[in-house]
């Protein structure tokens, strides 16, 4: 595994872990990297200094541990918090956002919290026939890091 320091085309830093740095170049190459922050996919290295074990006790973190990494922004840090608020308390219904929101808002289904994916025309047209929807600032799961 190898951690790099990243940054998008907006400026926001952050980390990420890849298998191999051949692996970073095929995910950034097909545009599967995305900028925790604003989930831009225009993602390049950032500068980063190597971490030198010089034997002392916390140096690195034990073996096998992937902790994420200090949010480098406040909005990454209340990002997270968003993201895992919403896994707790809703359920991920994926490309079927549009038909499951709808059939609620009918009183077809009973209502719950959901979050899924949706493209920009069925979006719309839920808007225009008044379903409360509500984008996220945040990728969908098959598009995160």
């Amino acid at each position: 595994m190898i951690r790099y320091a990243l940054k998008c085309s907006q400026g926001h830093a952050f980390e990420s872990w890849f298998q191999s740095a051949e692996a970073y170049d095929g995910l950034v190459g097909r545009r599967l990297v995305s900028c925790a922050v604003c989930g831009g996919d225009d993602i390049s290295k950032a500068l980063m200094a190597p971490g030198v074990a010089t034997g002392g006790e916390g140096d690195a973190p034990p073996a096998g541990s992937l902790s994420a990494p200090a949010p480098a922004h406040p909005a990454e840090a209340m990002l997270r918090a968003m993201h895992e608020h919403l896994q707790k308390t809703s359920t991920y219904v994926g490309g079927n956002f549009a038909r499951e929101a709808r059939a609620m808002h009918l009183g077809d289904v009973p209502e719950k919290a959901i979050h899924g994916e949706a493209g920009p025309e069925e979006a719309r047209a839920l808007i225009e026939d008044g379903v409360p929807i509500l984008p996220l600032p945040m990728m969908p799961k098959s598009k995160a890091n």
